[in-house]
């Protein structure tokens, strides 16, 4: 079983913005936002259903980052 280390607090996001150089937020697991329920389902369960091709077989968290200066979003695959 693999773990997130940023979901779990073992190490942090800096990552800059591509769009204006600031410092992006890290909102999270993806799928935490897909409903009132997501946050709550097996992860690894989750990960099926996320869109993402590999997330799963290749043990990557989906992160949304998020800029409050230009309100850029993407997502980050973090290795677990």
């Amino acid at each position: 079983m693999t773990v997130c280390p940023i979901c779990n607090g073992m190490d942090e996001i800096h990552v800059k913005c591509g769009k204006c150089g600031n410092e992006m937020q890290d909102n999270g697991r993806v799928m935490d936002y897909y409903d009132g329920y997501s946050a709550y389902m097996s992860i690894d369960l989750m990960k099926l259903e996320d869109g993402f091709k590999d997330t799963y077989s290749g043990n990557k968290c989906p992160h949304l980052m998020h800029c409050h200066s230009c309100q850029e979003e993407y997502v980050l695959l973090i290795k677990e």
